[in-house]
């Protein structure tokens, strides 16, 4: 973009609240300067779900792209917390990613006590926002497949 001369009119710029429509069109147009940098993503939802006598009792939900899985959402109810079914899905998650020649898995939580779970299933710590939610942290883990296990790249 040109920088403005003072003869050029300045873009218009306004805050539009609840606008699903406006965040699609940004969306896509993000989306293909991306694809075109960096290569199409294979974007596909992923869900891993567990039932007992019929009834969801844990899964998880996200998106792969990059041959990278993003859990989005992780859920294993109360009642059946406490016997593995969460480190079973998390398992799950990984030979899926492993099967379709994948790069990884990554995942962000709030809860510290999650954090350390994940932990324990093989993932490592690699980024925080601090007061967010307020007074809290959100916490970044990722599980590398490609046998490093430093985390995600960074930059050098």
């Amino acid at each position: 973009m040109a920088a403005n001369t003072g003869a050029e009119k300045a873009p218009d710029i306004s805050v539009i609240d609840g606008a699903p429509d406006d965040a699609a069109r940004v969306s896509q147009a993000l989306g293909i300067e991306i694809a075109a940098r960096f290569g199409p993503p294979e974007t596909a939802p992923l869900s891993i779900l567990a039932h007992e006598e019929g009834a969801l009792i844990g899964g998880l939900s996200g998106v792969t792209h990059w041959g990278w899985l993003y859990i989005r959402h992780f859920w294993v109810d109360e009642r059946a917390r406490g016997r593995g079914l969460g480190r079973a899905l998390l398992a799950r998650a990984r030979t899926t990613m492993e099967q379709r020649g994948g790069a990884g898995v990554y995942l962000d939580t709030f809860d510290p006590g999650a954090a350390s779970f994940y932990e324990r299933c093989g993932f490592r710590r690699f980024g925080a926002i601090t007061d967010f939610p307020p007074g809290h942290q959100r916490i970044f883990l990722c599980m590398n497949l490609t046998g490093d296990d430093a985390g995600p790249p960074t930059r050098p």
